[in-house]
């Protein structure tokens, strides 16, 4: 397989995106986030493309924010600028014309799980762990997860999921509405060619005119409310528990959280 941080491939008319960092679980370090910076952009010129399936290498789909790289280094940003440029790649995946498909074939946590969520479909692994798990690091979600998750699962479910950072499994999420399916860990990418082979077969104009007005209907906007979550974000990373929930997950330890 191909060092690259980000492979790509194309079947017919349908294009599949692999993060290829299954060494780091496929974490949200800043050389992956550049590599599908570059990839989404290409394929959103792409016009020949009638659906894209999105995946990773190894046995994690997205592990969220790697919290051991420098992805926390604010630079010359500001700091909700930095919380937001962590997640605006995949934001980006919003900016796609064509049916996006999430094959999460491993576990997908915070950002990693959010990835899933900007999708418009999503294949899960029965066995493998999704959630949101930032109130378990003292931190606030990113990614729009917080506007995104009640509109798929809804509220009372999103809240409860959000509230206590609990993960669930593949099967789970399936039975939530957050999946569309829910398959055995090597059916995972079979299932999502099938549903993106049905997707492609279809008339491209009119899927694409129909996401168009699914999301139009919805009066959807998960990128501002990207830049709001960025906002809170920035702000729960300066406080203590935020540093006490990250080192409590590094230590693989229970965090004792104070309020500040």
């Amino acid at each position: 397989m191909s060092d690259a941080a980000v492979l790509v491939s194309r079947r017919d008319f349908v294009c599949e995106i692999m993060l290829n960092r299954p060494e780091r679980r496929n974490a949200m370090a800043p050389e992956l986030l550049g590599a599908f910076q570059q990839v989404i952009d290409r394929v959103k010129e792409d016009r020949e493309v009638r659906c894209v399936i999105i995946t990773g290498s190894g046995a994690n789909f997205c592990s969220g924010a790697d919290f051991r790289s420098a992805i926390l280094d604010r630079g010359g940003q500001l700091p909700h600028e930095a919380s937001f440029a962590i997640y605006r790649p995949f934001l980006t995946i919003l900016d796609v014309r064509v049916p996006v498909i999430a094959a999460m074939n491993g576990h997908a946590i915070g950002g990693g799980f959010g990835l899933g969520l900007v999708c418009d479909l999503r294949v899960a692994n029965l066995e493998a762990r999704y959630g949101a798990n930032f109130a378990r690091l003292g931190l606030h979600s990113g990614m729009a997860i917080s506007y995104l998750l009640p509109r798929i699962a809804g509220v009372p479910r999103a809240a409860e999921l959000l509230f206590t950072g609990r993960v669930f499994t593949g099967a789970e999420a399936a039975e939530m509405g957050i999946a569309n399916h829910a398959v055995a860990p090597d059916e995972v990418l079979t299932r999502s060619r099938e549903l993106a082979a049905e997707i492609a077969a279809c008339a491209p104009v009119a899927v694409q005119m129909l996401k168009r007005s699914l999301y139009r209907g919805l009066q959807w906007d998960p990128k501002s409310a990207g830049e709001w979550e960025a906002q809170l974000q920035s702000r729960t990373l300066e406080m203590a528990d935020a540093k006490e929930g990250v080192d409590a997950l590094l230590a693989k330890r229970k965090p004792s959280f104070r309020g500040v």
